[in-house]
Formats: C-alpha cells, structure tokens, sequence
C-alpha cells in the first residue's frame, strides 16, 4: 500500500495523544500526579493537539476532505465511522477533566471517575482505529490479531513516554511508577511488533492468482496481458512495492530506535543521577517518535491487497 503522510501522521500522532490522555487520568485520579494548573495546561494541551491534528490530517488521504463528517452516519457497518463518532464522544469526559484540572485544580474523585470515563473511551477509539485496518481481508498483513494489539500497546507506549517527559521537566509526580511502566511498554511494544513482523511471513500466502479466478484446478495461472496499459489509481494506492533487503534493514532501525535504545534510556534513569534524567527522558521520547515513524511506514508500505494479483503479482 502507499504509505501516505497524513494516515502515517493521523496514527501515531492521535494513538500518542490518546495514550497520553489515558495516563494522565489514571495516574490523576489514583493520586501519582498532583493537580497543578501548569503541568495541567501544558500535558492536556499536548494530548488535544496531538488528537486533534492527528484526526485533521487523517482527512488528507480523501478525495473529497469535506464530505468526511458524512461516514459518521455509518457507523453501525462501519468501523472508520465508528473511530470518528468515539473520537467526538471522547471529547466531553476528557475536557471536562482538563477543565477541572486546570480551572478548578482537581483530579481526584468525581473529577477523577469522569477521567477514566474519558481514559476507557480513548482506549476505545485507539481499538477502532486500528480495526479500520483489522478488519480488511482484502489486505492479509493487516487482517490479523496483532494489529489491533499492536495499536493499542504503541499508543499506551508512546504516551508513556511523552508522559515521563513532561513529568522530568515540570518535576510534578511520582516518576518511578512511569518509568518501570514505559519500560514494561516499551519492551512489550517490541516483542508485538516482533510477532507482527513474523506472522507477515508465516503459514503462506492467503490468495493466489489460482485462488482468485478460480482457476486453479486447471493449472497454474499466468496473466496474459494486463488489465490497464499505464498506471492508474489501484497501482499507485494498492500497487506500492518495497524491497525485501530495504524492509528488513528498515524493520532493524524501527526496532532499535522506537525500542531497544529508548528502553534503555529510560531505565537507565532509576540509576543515573537525577540531573540527567530530564536529558535522558527526552531522548528516549525523540527515539520513540522516529522508530515508530519508520514503523507505521512500513505497516503501510509492507501490506499487499488481494487485487494486484489481478495485475500480475502470483500471491498475496
């Protein structure tokens, strides 16, 4: 598939502010994260543009940008609409948490049950979300169990991390529950995309071109001629093509710069001298944003839809 920039930015920018969202209700409402006003204003500040701006951008990729409020009336067929009607619900438990937290400087009790609600439906809308993609069976590197697993994991990774961040900067909060948390996550988040990387290659190929016309019992099956004479939509879209050696040296960095190196970085905090924990913090958060930069590249740029075996390709 085409990686296009919007959908690579509306993913990991809405999954990040999401798990960000999610962090900052749960660790507000249990009493890790006193309410200060400015930690507040900056931390919601950053969750809401990064939803905001990722949800924006994900409108990039149509055709037609202002007919998108219209897939919200499909929502019982369809999972793209039912990931817009959660996102516009979220936005009422969530911004009635940043209000009370900021105006009124509370977070816990009534004000803390309203931030779970928000927190249950951003996990929710990351889960739609990642069923948009889930649930094409068209595309056999996405119709499978650890997509949906892997957004949900990458999105409560990256607000983590964004989340220590702002925590070693302000000095507000217990870090050392955030810190073994994004260390779990981040270790986690690694082997996930290990077993997503692995099942790509495992049990074969879903469809054949035998499979496909139906013609398999008579042979193998070669194109003869192809069915359009330059390229069109489904070949720029559908068609992308990435080299197997570039691929993999792709998936090392991915693995290396949005895990290994962050992981490291962040538990070298609970034995490093406190004056190198925000440098350390920060680094770990820039590492995670390109390795799972070039990580959503390659979901996009890695899947096969089933129709380019009509174009000459032997099996998906």
């Amino acid at each position: 598939m085409h990686p296009a920039k919007s959908v690579i930015y509306f993913t990991t920018a809405s999954g990040a502010g999401y798990g960000l969202m999610v962090w900052l209700a749960v660790m507000g409402a249990l009493g890790y994260i006193p309410a200060d006003r400015t930690f507040g204003l900056v931390a919601f500040g950053i969750a809401f543009f990064l939803i905001i701006s990722g949800l924006i951008s994900s409108t990039g990729h149509l055709g037609r940008p202002e007919r998108a409020w219209r897939a919200l009336s499909q929502w019982r067929s369809s999972w793209l609409s039912r990931e817009g009607v959660l996102a516009i619900l979220t936005f009422a438990p969530t911004g009635i948490y940043a209000l009370t937290w900021v105006v009124l400087g509370k977070n816990t009790g009534l004000a803390g049950v309203i931030g779970l609600v928000g927190a249950v439906l951003s996990l929710t809308t990351i889960y739609a979300t990642s069923m948009i993609y889930a649930s094409l069976k068209a595309i056999p590197a996405w119709s499978n169990r650890w997509t949906s697993v892997g957004y949900l994991v990458l999105g409560l990774m990256t607000g983590s991390a964004i989340m220590l961040g702002l925590q070693s900067v302000f000095g507000v909060g217990h870090s050392g529950l955030i810190i073994k948390l994004t260390t779990v996550l981040l270790a986690l988040g690694g082997f996930i995309k290990l077993c997503y990387w692995r099942s790509l290659g495992a049990g074969g190929a879903r469809s054949t071109a035998e499979s496909a016309t139906g013609l398999g019992t008579n042979g193998r099956v070669h194109m003869v001629e192809s069915p359009h004479g330059e390229d069109n939509y489904l070949l720029k879209e559908m068609g992308y093509k990435i080299a197997r050696k570039h691929a993999q040296k792709l998936r090392r960095l991915a693995l290396v710069l949005g895990f290994i190196i962050p992981m490291a970085l962040v538990a070298a905090m609970a034995v490093i001298i406190p004056e190198l924990s925000l440098a350390l913090s920060l680094l770990a958060l820039v590492s995670v944003i390109i390795g799972l930069a070039m990580e959503r590249w390659l979901f996009f740029a890695e899947a096969k839809h089933v129709v380019m075996l009509f174009y000459g390709q032997s099996e998906v």
